[in-house]
């Protein structure tokens, strides 16, 4: 990992955890190839980069999305969203992510749009990750891993995770479990310290009714911009 800084240009008070989303959300502007479709994720710090990218919407020739929000967030500021079938490939893929390792190697997942968030990553060339520096650890796991699970097979994914010293809960939203964009279910879970990243996604995929693992370590990032108090810190893997 190699990191480089850009610091901010004056002495203000400290920047809230909001203001640190603008930035890295403008930040990743420099990233964006003029004249191509660009992969866009889902969440609070994406939304930024989603307002960011309304300014230049004129020099792209549209973008992928990975969540239904996201998609109505793009449209609603004139910014064409394709079918990620009409794309063969995208240049770079920009999202946040609950937690990434000095690797490139995320957990993502808190918005409950993993599956298609790992499906655009996949077609991507690149994986820009932007975050603030509250995201960055040693190892994964003290966020909540998501996983997207078959409803059907709930109790058998958790008692799995119990088996790996895990415990794990179905998410929900108003009292019921939360249905994600695909119809499935997410089941959070707590107490897993994920030190070979790549083993244990590959792992945890292989389990029948698993639909999608919230570690991202197939398709992890190569630059990750991280808001901190000293301005943007990028990182590179």
């Amino acid at each position: 990992m190699t990191q480089t800084n850009t610091p901010t240009t004056d002495a203000s008070p400290a920047l809230t955890q909001d203001q640190l989303k603008t930035l890295v959300g403008q930040a990743a502007l420099q990233y964006v190839v003029p004249g191509e479709i660009v992969g866009v994720g889902t969440g609070s710090t994406v939304n930024k980069f989603i307002d960011a990218l309304a300014t230049m919407k004129d020099q792209i020739k549209g973008t992928v999305s990975s969540s239904v929000a996201s998609t109505e967030r793009l449209q609603a500021l004139g910014i064409p969203v394709f079918d990620s079938n009409e794309v063969a490939r995208l240049s770079v893929y920009i999202d946040g992510a609950d937690e990434i390792d000095g690797h490139g190697n995320m957990v993502k997942g808190g918005g409950a749009a993993l599956t298609r968030e790992k499906i655009v990553a996949a077609q991507s060339d690149r994986f820009v990750c932007i975050a603030d520096e509250s995201k960055l650890v040693q190892t994964l796991g003290a966020f909540p891993l998501p996983v997207e699970v078959i409803p059907m097979a709930t109790q058998r994914v958790i008692a799995q995770f119990a088996a790996q010293g895990g415990s794990a809960k179905v998410r929900l939203k108003d009292g019921h479990p939360l249905v994600t964009d695909n119809g499935q279910f997410i089941v959070d879970v707590t107490g897993l310290q994920i030190t070979d990243p790549r083993a244990f996604e590959a792992e945890v995929s292989q389990w029948p009714g698993v639909v999608t693992v919230g570690v991202f370590a197939f398709q992890r990032a190569q630059v990750c911009l991280l808001g901190t108090a000293n301005g943007v810190k990028t990182l590179t893997f």
